[in-house]
């Protein structure tokens, strides 16, 4: 007999009917959504010129064969046979946090696995397995991890455009009737179609994320009553997944919550696996990438290492250049031995003296990458993925390893472990600095889906020997930026872009499903190394303060006032970041008029930024509306201006001197209703107000 399933997510809930055949039915999702009182006795299909049975079109996973004509969610076939899907036998097992429903299709010789997992943070996690029960080869042309349900009515899609440098770029739209695909086949998350889509109808929002490095599809396909159905998962090459008797595929798991903040909790609370078992304070870093490049001189790396110990560093980040004869991009990827030209006795000296100033020290690689000019390459030139009788396309002078081989991720195994075993390393910056675009096997089959799985797998293989190691997932900035990467790892490497006018959209952006705390916001030198812009030392350190700190710039090449300013903001960062790092705490505002905000604030504490980026537009600015927590008529202060105020104001009246000296207070319901009359700012200028109840 049909049964119905209730499963909830804090406020979130699924309302499924298990049929007795076909697949199940979404029979609500949202917010306080309730099972329907009439199902199954009262079906919804009334089609007048349809099937002759019941057809159900919003059920988890739609297939052919069932009489609804909507997007197929699972496909395959059996040598052009088998195409046509029936699981029947659906029986539902809860298994702590997660429920699977299960059922057969003795034709096709199928199982079918979902696994529904909730968390009290507001999200669930859907996932699909199917297993071939049957002789012969089924070929899987699709399987979406899982389906959501969207109500009807104008609906506008929150998306992500970009590219290198330029990443997170928020782009919305209206949802045309029919469908709407969104793909991917960069081979990994990509910096211009992120695996993530927002929509809202009316009051009703949701926030949909794939856990998953590789190729991705997202689709959103209208329904005949009018509801979408989103549907999420990996995406496959022509004949990639392949199963025989016993052979199973598993997708990743698609994410659905209600907003931002649920999203930053699942990753704190789910996704993320620290040293220790919990985060310790994110400590503020170095990198040398853009302070040195290729020209490694050890001297003059300890002498950083001093001037960066001085300002407050905490972590010390060698970048590319140490290894190999790497003095450009052109030669050396794969040969992870110490390049004994520019470290006579090895890297252990430049760690040692890092590690004495009381710094962490980290290290760059690029483990799944291979330039032509190595000895790796020399040895094991059928290595590389390739398509044989194929162009073999460069990217940055390099190829990539096939990490499908256990002989390819053994040795990588083996090269980390080498370095990370035998130095007081504490950090990792993974990179990966090319699109896929001939990912063959050996056998000369399409291996995208397995390289993606290798790549995790080796991440998780190092972290299980170096629990101590923390790994930053960098691909160009931000090309690998998806829960299935943060498994196994604690920061992301927002985007090379480090231009703080630039920042200001490309973290706004990133902010819709990351949580501060580990995205690397650093500051740069003057002029901007990929824009070429100057910007004050104060706008560029205040673009950064909130997230995980870093300074990507010679400390040696500062002025003594740019290093004690630089001091001062670091120090700055250091006080508040319980604050801007707290749980829940965190918030980050739609420009307006060029104007930026965001922050973090507790009943106790707030921390609001307010950075202006072009020139205003209206004679007069808006005024700054920001929700604190605790009782509305609680009254606050402003504590303490940082940044750039007054010099960032055009004019100030009495009064604006006053609110902003801390003379005047003000309620949680004023600041949220009325807002602060803040004068207007000139262009690339910021301010920090810190807020603090008043009395």
């Amino acid at each position: 007999m049909p049964s119905t399933l209730t499963l909830s997510a804090g406020p979130l809930f699924l309302v499924l009917g298990l049929p007795e055949r076909g697949m199940p039915e979404i029979l609500a999702f949202g917010r306080g959504a309730a099972a329907p009182d009439f199902w199954p006795d009262v079906p919804r299909s009334s089609r007048i010129n349809g099937m002759d049975v019941d057809v159900p079109s919003a059920v988890l996973s739609p297939v052919a064969g069932l009489g609804a004509f909507g997007w197929p969610a699972i496909a395959g076939h059996r040598d052009g046979r088998d195409f046509l899907l029936d699981f029947a036998g659906w029986t539902a097992r809860r298994d702590g946090a997660t429920t699977r429903l299960a059922a057969s299709d003795a034709v096709a010789g199928l199982d079918i696995e979902i696994a529904i997992t909730v968390s009290d943070a507001g999200v669930f996690g859907l996932s699909t397995r199917l297993t071939s029960v049957k002789d012969g080869v089924y070929t899987l042309d699709r399987c979406m991890a899982g389906s959501f349900l969207l109500p009807s009515g104008e609906a506008v899609a929150t998306r992500f455009a970009g590219m290198w440098g330029r990443e997170f770029q928020i782009r919305r739209h209206t949802l045309a009737p029919g469908l709407t695909l969104q793909e991917s086949r960069r081979g990994r998350t990509s910096h211009d179609r992120q695996p993530y889509l927002g929509v809202s109808v009316g009051d009703v929002r949701f926030a949909f994320h794939l856990g998953w490095s590789g190729n991705h599809r997202i689709a959103v396909d209208t329904l005949d009553d009018g509801r979408r159905l989103v549907h999420l998962g990996a995406l496959f090459e022509p004949g990639e997944i392949r199963l025989q008797k016993g052979d199973s595929y598993q997708s990743p798991v698609a994410y659905a919550a209600w907003d931002a903040a649920a999203l930053h909790a699942f990753v704190r609370a789910e996704i993320l696996s620290w040293p220790g078992g919990a985060m310790s304070p994110r400590p503020v870093m170095l990198n040398t990438w853009e302070g040195n490049y290729f020209d490694h001189k050890l001297e003059e790396l300890k002498a950083q290492a001093d001037a960066a110990a001085a300002l407050g560093i905490e972590r010390f980040v060698l970048d590319d250049g140490w290894f190999g004869r790497r003095d450009d991009d052109t030669s050396s990827l794969g040969d992870w031995t110490v390049d004994r030209r520019k470290y006579p006795d090895g890297l252990k000296p430049l760690v040692d003296h890092v590690t004495s100033l009381g710094m962490q020290f980290g290290l760059w690689f690029e483990p799944e990458m291979v330039n032509e000019d190595s000895d790796l390459y020399r040895a094991h030139p059928d290595w590389a993925l390739k398509v044989e009788g194929r162009p073999f396309l460069r990217a940055r002078h390099q190829q990539v390893l096939d990490l499908t081989r256990p002989e390819v991720a053994d040795y990588l195994f083996d090269r980390l472990s080498a370095v990370l075993g035998s130095l007081a390393v504490s950090y990792v910056k993974w990179d990966m600095n090319r699109d896929i675009t001939h990912a063959g096997g050996a056998d000369g089959r399409a291996v995208t889906d397995a390289q993606t799985r290798a790549v995790h797998a080796l991440m998780a293989r190092v972290r299980a020997a170096f629990p101590h190691v923390e790994i930053e997932s960098c691909a160009s900035g931000g090309g690998r930026t998806d829960y299935g990467a943060l498994a196994n790892t604690q920061r992301v490497w927002t985007s090379d872009g480090t231009d703080a006018l630039e920042r200001l959209e490309i973290q706004r952006g990133a902010s819709l499903f990351l949580p501060p705390e580990i995205m690397g916001a650093h500051v740069s030198a003057n002029p901007n190394h990929q824009t070429g812009r100057t910007l004050s030392l104060t706008f560029r350190a205040l673009v950064a303060l909130a997230y995980h700190l870093g300074v990507e710039l010679n400390p040696l090449d500062m002025t003594a006032a740019e290093r004690t300013e630089l001091a001062g903001f670091i120090a700055l960062h250091k006080r508040l970041r319980p604050l801007l790092h707290a749980p829940g705490a965190n918030f980050n505002l739609d420009p307006r008029d060029g104007r930026y905000v965001w922050g973090a604030a507790t009943a106790e504490h707030a921390a609001v930024f307010v950075a202006q980026g072009p020139s205003m537009i209206a004679e007069q600015p808006e005024p700054l509306v920001v929700r604190l927590p605790g009782a509305p008529d609680r009254r606050w202060r402003i504590a303490a201006a940082h940044g750039d105020c007054p010099s960032g104001f055009f004019r100030m009246s009495d009064g604006q001197t006053r609110l902003l000296s801390g003379e005047m207070a003000f309620s949680a319901a004023a600041l949220a209703s009325a807002g602060l009359p803040l004068p207007m700012q000139r262009p690339e200028t910021a301010i920090l107000l810190e807020l603090v109840p008043a009395g």
